[in-house]
């Protein structure tokens, strides 16, 4: 990662917005490359259980993902091919576009020709960067999550403060007394404090 990527950005981080799949062909083989947006690695998980039972009779199931904003949470996955032809490029590709909370997995589909390493290297980043072509690149804030807790009563004045500043509802239990929690764009977080702050009654809590 380099000093001046996107993913180091205090307030915002980029990553794609809908899956997408695209597919390579190179001397009968098939590369079919799934990228998804992730929060987590149970996500990620998921994804890519999915995707081998949906692919069964699939040779590799490569992969790539990157998570967080620091540049330290990744993974790479090979998956039986010669080491360093598939996971390092996939996540080149991710890394290429400075996007984070991206999967991408690459199935593929032997067509009886080996490709030796430099031809492995190459499809695997063609068919990453086909997918990553085809789906939009979007800003998102970075979050701090809070807990609220409040009177059902002050309902209306919470949800103003919480529109307001673009937070995000994570869970909600909406009672007599409500248990509420957000999302604060790091970059209104100071904004929102004090304007939850301001109603008394209020019970804030960093989660």
């Amino acid at each position: 990662m380099t000093n001046d990527s996107r993913l180091t950005t205090d307030s915002h981080y980029y990553t794609i917005e809908t899956p997408s799949v695209e597919e390579f062909k190179d001397r009968g083989s098939r590369f079919i490359a799934y990228a998804y947006p992730i929060t987590g690695i149970p996500d990620f998980k998921e994804k890519l259980s999915a995707l081998k039972k949906e692919h069964p009779k699939a040779v590799h199931h490569c992969f790539a993902y990157r998570l967080g904003l620091d540049g330290t949470n990744f993974r790479v996955s090979d998956d039986g091919e010669p080491s360093g032809t598939a996971g390092r490029p996939i996540l080149g590709q991710i890394d290429s576009k400075q996007i984070t909370n991206v999967l991408v997995v690459v199935v593929r589909y032997f067509g009886g020709t080996l490709l030796g390493v430099p031809g492995l290297i190459t499809a695997y980043k063609t068919a990453t960067a086909f997918a990553l072509q085809t789906t939009a690149i979007v800003q998102k804030p970075v979050l701090t999550n809070y807990r609220l807790q409040f009177d059902y009563t002050q309902m209306n004045d919470v949800m103003k403060a919480v529109k307001q500043f673009d937070c995000v509802v994570l869970k909600q239990e909406m009672q007599l007394f409500c248990s509420l929690e957000i999302g604060v764009p790091k970059l209104w977080q100071d904004e929102v404090m004090n304007k939850l702050n301001d109603l008394k009654g209020v019970e804030v809590e960093k989660i």
